[in-house]
């Protein structure tokens, strides 16, 4: 298999000569680093960790030229844990993205595949989770949103994305639960528009997930969002959420405000991706992410960036009523060695209150960690990316 891989790679890197509007691109994102946390499960730890901003993988993407402004692209994309060499999304050939479709100059593209949601697509690029001057240990509570850059991943999707309109794009998908007598057990949909027009960048989304894991109201744990390769951060009945969000851009300077509402019924887990498992989580929960961030580019190479986080929730399983809340603060530092390689120090603190008694919820737990001990937790990490 990894000698047919290469073979088909090579041959399509050697084709280009010979055909010069179809092209095939083998590419990559290495990020890695040490990660020091005051407290998982009631231990302070360092750690060579792997995709702490960044997922790290490597892929194929291509397109070739089928006349009329038409276009046929691919993309085979898999995820690795860089410390170990294993996947990211346990047996998965190509985890974190395989598709193929149609592209139209003028009216946009239809892909076939899993895929990233439509909300992550648009969304998530306005929100320092998304970005590599935050990234993956600045998502929100849970990665309940899917803002992060190690976003839940959709089998079965279907997705639309227009070209750009006077400056807006839209998307929208709908993924198959793929079983028999069962349309809408595991199923997803959604759609999101986004605007760009010199310094303003704006985009609004809405996504569901109907039984995502497959392990509350059926037996269909590989459908939309499957559970065993640990792509469903929740396994509950249904799942919604709404964002909206925009940043400005003036001289070296970004800032940015996003706001996004998850309403989770019938909960039965969550998953911790420091775990490596799901914990038990009953119940329904709302939760409202307001986030502010900011960016400043000191030199061509040096930036600075933060972002502070509420997440205001709601929680209840009939016998219990609360409401917790979380405070969610990160920093980072980067400097680029080249146009490809560069360092970056960050710091992430989270503190939570009002979680019931004994809940998971009442445990910080900044992603990519274990959950701590305690209502508060800090990891700082230095790393490396290399892109190719």
């Amino acid at each position: 298999m990894k000698k047919s891989l290469l073979a088909f790679a090579l041959s399509g890197v050697f084709a280009i000569p010979a055909h010069a509007q179809s092209s095939v691109t083998l590419y990559g994102l290495l990020d890695t680093g040490l990660v020091y946390s005051n407290n998982q499960t009631g231990h302070s730890s360092w750690q060579e960790a792997s995709s702490a901003t960044q997922n790290t993988v490597f892929g194929l993407k291509g397109s070739e030229d089928l006349g009329g402004g038409l276009h046929a692209v691919f993309k085979l994309e898999q995820g690795f844990n860089l410390n170990n060499g294993t996947e990211a999304f346990p047996g998965d050939g190509f985890g974190s993205q395989v598709w193929v479709g149609l592209q139209s100059d003028p009216y946009g593209t239809l892909t076939f595949g899993r895929q990233f949601d439509v909300v992550n697509d648009l969304l998530g690029p306005l929100s320092a989770e998304s970005n590599t001057w935050g990234g993956n240990l600045a998502a929100h509570p849970f990665e309940n949103d899917n803002l992060a850059a190690d976003s839940v991943v959709i089998n079965n999707a279907v997705k639309y994305t227009s070209p750009a309109w006077h400056g807006v794009t839209v998307e929208t998908m709908y993924a198959f639960s793929n079983k028999a007598g069962g349309f809408s057990d595991n199923r997803v949909y959604g759609f999101s528009a986004a605007y760009a027009q010199g310094p303003f960048n704006l985009a609004a989304g809405y996504l569901q997930f109907n039984n995502a894991g497959g392990g509350v109201l059926g037996t269909n744990p590989n459908g939309a969002i499957s559970q065993d390769d640990a792509s469903a951060d929740f396994i509950a009945q249904r799942q919604r959420i709404w964002g909206a969000g925009g940043n400005y851009t003036f001289g070296p300077a970004t800032i940015g405000l996003v706001w996004s509402h998850t309403q989770i019924d019938n909960m039965a887990s969550v998953f911790s991706f420091g775990l490596g498992d799901y914990s038990p989580l009953g119940g329904g929960l709302r939760l409202d992410n307001y986030e502010v961030n900011a960016r400043y580019a000191l030199t061509p190479a040096l930036s600075v960036s933060g972002s502070y986080t509420f997440t205001d929730g709601a929680y209840s399983d009939g016998a219990t009523n609360a409401s917790p809340a979380w405070n969610s603060v990160m920093l980072q530092t980067d400097y680029s060695l080249s146009k490809r390689t560069d360092v970056y120090l960050e710091g992430v603190y989270q503190h939570v209150h009002g979680a019931p008694s004994g809940s998971i919820l009442g445990d910080a737990m900044i992603n990519t960690l274990s959950p701590s001990s305690t209502n508060s937790q800090v990891a700082v990490s230095v790393g490396l990316r290399h892109a190719f």
